[in-house]
């Protein structure tokens, strides 16, 4: 029995060895032949003379590099995900402008774009890099069949602006439809009570109402307002057409055919791509036996070298871009989440890194856990005594969003921003109804009034609402206190433009709210130029991605998880029904991700969409 013992024990040992030695022979000799493979490469891209640069308008944008997670998962998949952090297209547009071998863009708005991902103050940035780009003598060519507001909204800046002879142009306004569940929460059976602080706090009316309070749809209609203003102001700016006269296609037409996008003076060319290609050839001087034009598409011009043109930097000064993106969650947070927790640690990092001259905060959040906002805000704090910290505001930067923000030494926003929302709430669910129409009943045993506060089994007692009541009211004079301070506003001002109200970037920046309008490269270089770096310094970015044996040995299971499509799928729109879907969909994902400890949320409204 003891030798049998033995044996099956020494044969498990064995198995294991052999298991461990047969996997770290498998992980190794994928990983050295993936390093193989990547150290075969060249060391960039061949650029040949008179190239035209080609920016496919399908690639996603997002403000952060891809995260460690989605590298894994494409490298698993093989699927080539056409994607760039806006830092980098901006940058690379730039390094076109300058390389005397690119002598044109093409911008190719021909297939299903993911643009409207994109918002338009992420799109304002890449308008700007463009017209520097058009400024220097060289040429902008936009080609497209199917054109969405915010894809004119970019291509408009284009010398020549081409239409397919099927192609229809989209030029309606913007709107903004939110959903409502209260009549649905109510038919089911699900009990909603809310605690919150501000008349226009707007986020918890779709469990409460069935449509928009009028405070809600007031300052949805001024965001509107200022957006739309601003796309007629920059679109009629490039196409010499006056905003009275946009507003009028809007109103009477809404969708354009070809003939009359061209007889409105918003295209120049009806044509097929055909056409399009032996007008780029020329402007190549590629030859007529060539399939196509001379060309190198934006993801691989990315990848030459700009150090001879002045574009990359190389200095021991760093200015920091931390990338806040996505709903501000308590904890570490999970990738494209920002984690209170995770993230104050990146500051408490930088504040002690003597290299880091300066911190540029770029944010990208509707907000989220206030908990967790509070912690990151202190961070910021504490890291703005030591060198100066600069707030970047993308395309939202609201809430839980601005309450991070709040504490610096300048805030920049785009004009079409979507900030301020500086209010708070709470949302009780309860399942008492729904559990008593199928037979479920619930019975207590408590040793204190209190002890059953956190129950879904009944709607909460007037005394829970009110001690429920208070914390958000502390919650919400604390925001009030750390704007007026970190702002320098009267707290009286800071209570009139705060009630969780939604401004634009233009109207932050008229009530002290946000100091200067511009995108990411301004605030970096103010930030420069307040540590006093002159021209010695370059940009270093963070959460940093993880190299791939970190991702690969480091967070394997995790990462094999998402490979295999383990989380949940995500619903493709394909027609207006499933964008409702998608829609909803959503509504669910945020409700999973509110995790703040005390229940008490600085978020925008869930669902604040401009189509």
């Amino acid at each position: 029995m003891r030798n049998f013992i033995k044996q099956t024990f020494a044969s498990l040992v064995g198995t294991l060895l052999g298991l461990i030695i047969f996997g770290g022979l498998g992980t190794t000799g994928l990983f050295f032949l993936i390093m193989a493979a990547t150290s075969s490469k060249d060391t960039g891209p061949n650029v040949k003379d008179k190239s035209v640069l080609v920016f496919d308008l399908s690639m996603k944008i997002t403000d952060s590099k891809p995260s460690s997670g989605e590298l894994f998962q494409n490298t698993i998949s093989g699927v080539d995900d056409e994607r760039m952090a806006l830092r980098k297209v901006v940058e690379t547009l730039e390094k076109a402008r300058r390389d005397p071998r690119i002598v044109g863009i093409y911008l190719d708005a021909s297939s299903t774009s993911q643009i409207s991902n994109v918002g338009y103050a992420s799109l304002k940035e890449i308008r700007k890099a463009l017209e520097e780009f058009r400024a220097a003598g060289k040429k902008i060519v936009a080609y497209g069949s199917d054109w969405s507001k915010k894809e004119y909204y970019l291509c408009s800046v284009a010398d020549s602006i081409i239409v397919n002879p099927l192609g229809i142009m989209e030029i309606n306004g913007l709107s903004s439809q939110p959903m409502f569940f209260a009549a649905a929460l109510q038919k089911y059976g699900i009990g909603v009570q809310v605690v919150r602080v501000g008349k226009f706090k707007g986020a918890v009316e779709p469990f409460i109402l069935t449509k928009l309070s009028p405070e809600n749809r007031e300052q949805t209609q001024k965001l509107l307002d200022d957006v739309w203003g601003e796309w007629r102001t920059t679109v009629g700016a490039s196409r010499k057409i006056e905003p009275a006269q946009l507003q009028a296609i809007a109103d009477n037409q809404a969708l354009l055919e070809a003939t009359e996008a061209k007889t409105s003076g918003l295209v120049d060319q009806i044509a097929y791509p055909d056409q399009v290609v032996t007008d780029l050839k020329k402007l190549t001087d590629s030859d007529k036996e060539d399939k196509t034009f001379r060309q190198i598409s934006l993801n691989s011009y990315a990848e030459v070298s700009g150090k001879s043109l002045g574009v990359e930097r190389s200095s021991k000064n760093e200015i920091a871009v931390v990338y806040a993106e996505g709903e501000i969650v308590d904890g570490k947070g999970e990738d494209g989440q920002v984690g209170g927790d995770r993230f104050a640690k990146i500051f408490n990092k930088l504040r002690q890194d003597k290299d880091v001259k300066a911190v540029v905060l770029r944010i990208n959040s509707p907000g989220g856990s206030a908990t967790a906002a509070e912690v990151m805000q202190r961070e910021v704090k504490l890291t703005r005594q030591v060198k100066p910290v600069v707030v970047s505001m993308g395309d939202v930067a609201a809430s839980g969003g601005y309450w991070i923000a709040s504490d610096s030494n300048r805030i920049f926003a785009e004009p079409n921003t979507i900030t301020g929302s500086i209010g708070v709430f709470g949302i009780l669910f309860n399942g008492q109804k729904l559990g008593n129409d199928h037979g479920i009943t619930w019975d207590t045993v408590k040793t204190a009034r209190y002890a059953d506060t956190q129950t879904v089994s009944r709607p909460k007692s007037p005394q829970e609402l009110a001690l429920s009541q208070r914390s958000v009211n502390r919650i919400y004079n604390m925001f009030l206190n750390k704007v007026s301070q970190g702002r320098k506003l009267p707290e009286q001002k800071v209570a009139e433009i705060a009630q969780g109200r939604v401004w634009s970037g233009v109207a932050a920046k008229e009530i002290g709210l946000v100091d200067e309008i511009g995108g990411l490269n301004s605030a970096i270089a103010y930030a420069a130029k307040q540590a006093k770096l002159k021209e010695d310094w370059e940009v270093q970015e963070y959460p940093r991605t993880s190299s791939f044996r970190e991702r690969f040995f480091g967070r394997a299971t995790e990462e094999v998880q998402t490979a295999l499509g383990i989380e949940k799928a995500q619903l493709k729109s394909a027609n207006p029904l499933t964008d409702e879907f998608q829609k909803l969909q959503q509504e669910v994902e945020i409700l999973q991700k509110m995790n703040d400890p005390q229940g008490v949320y600085a978020r925008l409204p869930f669902n604040l969409k401009i189509d």
